[in-house]
């Protein structure tokens, strides 16, 4: 038998799984940076998606002095509609439409107060205007208004609930109405608009009801 003749595929055996070998090492080596390419990628991808995401609280945003002049002025406002109506939900003898009225208002400005004093307070601004800020709350009661309506009974108290209330409301939809052509921040632009929907239908009931009486 021919010694040189079986070493020679021995030879070419070996040598073929050296390449082989290298070949899975040079593909082993080159993973890493493909894996690492992509993970750049996708955390790229991933950031620009939330960099465009918009503000979860856009009350804490942008705002402008018309904005906090608006909420300064509606929480007093709110906060005299809740009053006025619990004093009405207290008495006897009311008509059932204007104890139905009084409590619609009331569930619906209740929330909007601690919502507005939230807004100040992300706002950095206090929940009261200056005294000398020289702006007045449109449709509020005075003392003797509040006494008045406190000291009524039955349809007397009715009549004067619907006539102070269409007042306050009328105060309320003109403040609303400067915020949404003047105001900057969204959330209470949207509150604005709200007001002026709801209570200017509300104002609509409180008259139909007045002149049946």
């Amino acid at each position: 038998m021919n010694i040189k003749t079986l070493a020679l595929p021995a030879a070419l055996l070996t040598g073929a799984l050296l390449l082989a070998g290298c070949g899975t090492n040079q593909a082993s080596n080159n993973a890493p940076a493909a894996s690492s390419s992509m993970g750049s990628m996708d955390h790229g991808a991933m950031s620009g998606m939330s960099s465009s995401s918009p503000s979860s609280s856009p009350s804490q945003g942008t705002f402008n002095d018309a904005d906090v002049m608006f909420t300064q002025m509606m929480l007093p406002h709110h906060e005299q509609a809740v009053q006025m109506s619990d004093m009405l939900l207290a008495k006897q003898g009311i008509d059932p439409r204007i104890q139905k009225l009084a409590q619609q208002i009331k569930a619906a400005q209740a929330p909007e107060i601690s919502t507005m004093r939230g807004w100040l307070s992300s706002w950095g601004q206090p929940s009261a205007m200056a005294s000398n800020s020289g702006h007045s709350m449109d449709g509020m009661m005075s003392g003797d208004d509040m006494a008045k309506l406190k000291a009524a009974d039955g349809a007397a108290a009715s009549k004067l609930f619907l006539t102070q209330m269409i007042a306050h409301h009328e105060g309320a939809v003109s403040m609303a109405k400067t915020e949404v052509a003047d105001g900057k921040n969204a959330d209470a632009v949207a509150m604005a608009k709200s007001v002026v929907t709801s209570q200017t239908k509300e104002i609509d009931e409180m008259k139909a009801i007045l002149a049946q009486m």
